[in-house]
């Protein structure tokens, strides 16, 4: 059974959130702010948070900059999960991941289904690593960040939860 155990010690982990968008600002951000507010209530470091254009390249430049910061473990990124033409942060993830984690993505939606049902099927969140950096890519509405903040990255970024956790696994993820 998952659960958190008494017998470890958080860890804080140090987040940066992206928010990929043409029309949002800092100031109306919704999702970017709800990310930022949950993964400091959660004891975790916002380490950066800025918002891009829905643009592949910027894109992966961001997600290449983050990768390359070593005071950067994870990236979250909000936004251009969708299937429309300007909705590219999948592509992006992409050219910069060096390992899918598929699991995610199908968790999201399994989760998902039981809120909205087929609509699901609208998203492309996804992640991955890339230079023992966790990305994450979630859709750009806040009740989805929500739902991937709550229902997944909470515990995974967890060192304490059991039986296992992303966490755990930083200091092996740049292992030959």
């Amino acid at each position: 059974m998952a659960e958190i155990s008494d017998a470890r010690e958080f860890l804080p982990v140090n987040i940066a959130v992206l928010t990929v968008s043409d029309t949002r600002t800092l100031d109306d951000d919704r999702s970017g702010d709800m990310l930022a507010d949950r993964l400091d209530g959660a004891g975790h470091i916002l380490a950066a948070r800025e918002i891009v254009k829905d643009d592949i390249d910027t894109i992966a430049a961001k997600l290449t900059e983050y990768i390359e910061n070593s005071d950067i473990d994870v990236v979250i990124t909000t936004g251009g999960t969708g299937v429309t033409g300007r909705d590219v942060t999948p592509e992006a993830f992409a050219k910069v991941c060096e390992k899918e984690i598929s699991g995610f993505g199908e968790l999201f939606r399994m989760l998902s289904f039981e809120k909205i049902g087929t609509s699901t099927i609208q998203s492309r969140a996804t992640a991955g690593v890339a230079g023992g950096t966790y990305l994450f890519a979630l859709p750009g509405s806040p009740s989805a960040c929500r739902d991937g903040w709550d229902d997944i990255l909470v515990h995974q970024l967890d060192y304490r939860f059991m039986p296992c956790n992303f966490v755990e696994l930083m200091p092996r993820l740049t292992e030959k």
